[in-house]
């Protein structure tokens, strides 16, 4: 997802401050490039592919940042809060202009004490989870509460980057961007959601999220 800062369309082609970021499990991408939990060791004699993400900095080196947007997975921190992104997202959020989540990436942010006690978006397979860290599932695809900005599953992240884009640059930026991406949904199906979807189409994208969610899962040792 992409930030902008302009007050005008023209004003657009100015990118957002690289202080605006991006996290997942391990890493935070930044409009400079991406930081993760400890710098990776560099190679060498190699270079980067040209589109390869790659780690810049350290989580402690950013103290302070304008946006955060926590993606989500299938590797969430339910089991502990000494999860060193929860352990940064708890430090840093009371620095941002935006604290927000697409999918999965609300658990993080739960977890963190982000979202104790209000209304909040997540995947609809993770709902009965984000409520048991103390936080309000809403079904709703964009959810903002304060500075606090939480979508649902993935396809919502888009509708929760325009609405960014509009608070952040104003209507028109944000319509512009969606112009530029040809954002004019008009599914073959109306199962987009569980409201929607039948109890057998249900059944069978619970069955291969959880399939999915095991082939991640680490090795034993």
């Amino acid at each position: 997802m992409c930030s902008m800062r302009p007050r005008s369309v023209r004003a657009a082609r100015k990118p957002w401050p690289p202080a605006t970021i991006s996290v997942s499990t391990g890493c935070c991408i930044s409009a400079m490039g991406s930081a993760s939990i400890t710098r990776p060791p560099v190679k060498t004699g190699t270079r980067p592919h040209p589109r390869a993400v790659v780690a810049t900095a350290g989580f402690d080196e950013m103290s302070a940042r304008d946006v955060i947007v926590v993606p989500g997975g299938f590797a969430d921190p339910t089991g502990t809060d000494d999860d060193p992104l929860v352990r940064w997202l708890r430090d840093v959020h009371p620095t941002t202009t935006w604290t927000t989540s697409v999918c999965t990436g609300s658990l993080y942010l739960a977890r963190a004490g982000v979202l104790d006690g209000i209304d909040a978006a997540c995947h609809w397979g993770a709902l009965e989870v984000l409520g048991s860290l103390g936080a309000v599932p809403s079904s709703d695809r964009v959810v903002i509460r304060g500075k606090v900005a939480t979508a649902a599953g993935i396809s919502s992240g888009i509708d929760l980057g325009l609405t960014l884009a509009a608070r952040l640059a104003g209507e028109d930026v944000a319509k512009a961007i969606q112009l530029a991406i040809e954002y004019d949904p008009q599914p073959p199906f109306d199962a987009g959601s569980p409201a929607k979807a039948g109890s057998e189409v249900i059944a069978l994208v619970a069955e291969i999220l959880l399939d999915s969610a095991s082939s991640e899962e680490p090795a034993a040792p």
